[in-house]
């Protein structure tokens, strides 16, 4: 086992691919999408993420839930499906997403060795508040945090800062974690320190910053962040 970080007061998580299977609301309607339900869903992932960059530059942001809402549309299109009803069903089972199995024993380490806890995500004050009910894990978490305060999108260091406004803390005292390779590199570069929870064996991003670790998922955390 790797020697566990010490310094650390708080781990704050991306919710969406981190926390929550991006992917579970597709596969629950899979049956009625048909064998390109996994494209589908790439898609709609692929262009929520493109359109929270592009608004970002273009300086037209909007609520995830309208993001998301405008990328289903376009991977639905993409796949030519025109069907209101899936549309509106998707739409809710995002609200609802599935929590990947290891999340909730592993935010309740975490609170029992004295540590922070927080989720730090593009999402919307509903959307999240409406997964981590459905999760279950409320209790374990000492903030959601979401990018509707700052009014930007990650990677802009404006999200980041909302975590150490919270904390009071200087960057360095949290420890990020996410799947996108993209957001573990703005955090470290931000100065967290970061954990890369690679859970689909991507290569490394060629960006600034670097997490200093990289986790398959989110079981071994508690034993790697000294209490």
């Amino acid at each position: 086992m790797a020697e566990a970080v010490a310094g650390v007061r708080a781990c704050v998580f991306d919710a969406y691919g981190t926390l929550f299977d991006v992917n579970s609301a597709a596969a629950r309607l899979a049956g009625e999408i048909g064998e390109s339900w996994l494209k589908l869903a790439e898609t709609w992932r692929a262009k929520q993420l493109q359109y929270t960059w592009l608004r970002s530059l273009m300086g037209a942001h909007a609520d995830f839930e309208q993001v998301t809402g405008e990328a289903l549309d376009f991977a639905l299109a993409q796949s030519g499906i025109a069907d209101a009803d899936l549309r509106r069903r998707l739409m809710a089972l995002y609200f609802t997403l599935d929590a990947y199995p290891e999340v909730p024993d592993m935010l309740r380490r975490l609170k029992a060795k004295g540590l922070k806890t927080a989720i730090l995500s593009n999402g919307s004050p509903a959307m999240l508040d409406a997964a981590v009910k459905s999760a279950g894990i409320a209790s374990s978490l000492d903030a959601v945090l979401s990018v509707e305060d700052a009014g930007i999108y990650k990677p802009h260091g404006s999200v980041y800062r909302l975590a150490t406004a919270h904390f009071g803390v200087d960057p360095a005292a949290i420890l990020f974690l996410s799947s996108n390779g993209w957001d573990a590199h703005g955090a470290a570069h931000f100065g967290f320190r970061v954990f890369w929870v690679n859970r689909f064996g991507q290569p490394p991003e060629r960006l600034p910053g670097a997490p200093e670790r990289v986790l398959s998922d989110l079981r071994t955390l508690p034993e790697l962040v000294a209490g």
